[in-house]
């Protein structure tokens, strides 16, 4: 199901970043091997979560597309309250972006507080992804907000 409706009953929130116009078959590539380490399939995704700023990259919604789920978006200042829960915490995304963490920040915070990271963030030459888990179900809609 893609849009801004709830995808039934799924418990992860699968964090991302790209690079401006990164190749949609490398970010596509790195979260099935995300999933892979987790012992995940795509059908446990509940939302592609990234910040703000990618709301329009195409790779960001084409791994939405490709998972059947919709892609929910968070600002910067959301994204640097999760830092305390960040496994790798990066200053030059900081000077970048204005959070210590893309891939985790948008994982984490479609988990809620209640989750946790079960895949760190995992790099490609431009991409960046990671996998948080929820203690209940994700209800898409209450998450930052849809495409732009």
């Amino acid at each position: 199901m893609v849009g801004d409706q709830e995808v039934s009953g799924r418990l992860y929130g699968l964090g991302v970043g790209a690079e401006r116009d990164a190749p949609a078959g490398e970010l596509r590539a790195l979260a099935k091997e995300a999933l892979a380490e987790a012992g995940l399939d795509a059908g446990s995704v509940a939302c592609v979560a990234s910040i703000d700023l990618k709301s329009g990259e195409p790779a960001v919604l084409a791994l939405a597309r490709h998972l059947g789920v919709p892609a929910r978006f968070f600002t910067a200042a959301m994204l640097e309250a999760e830092t305390p829960r960040l496994a790798n915490p990066s200053e030059v995304v900081f000077r970048k972006v204005g959070c210590h963490g893309v891939a985790e920040g948008a994982a984490l915070a479609a988990v809620g507080a209640g989750g946790a990271l079960v895949v760190p963030k995992r790099t490609s030459s431009r991409c960046t992804v990671a996998i948080a888990r929820a203690p209940k179900p994700i209800v898409v809609t209450n998450l930052g907000r849809g495409q732009a």
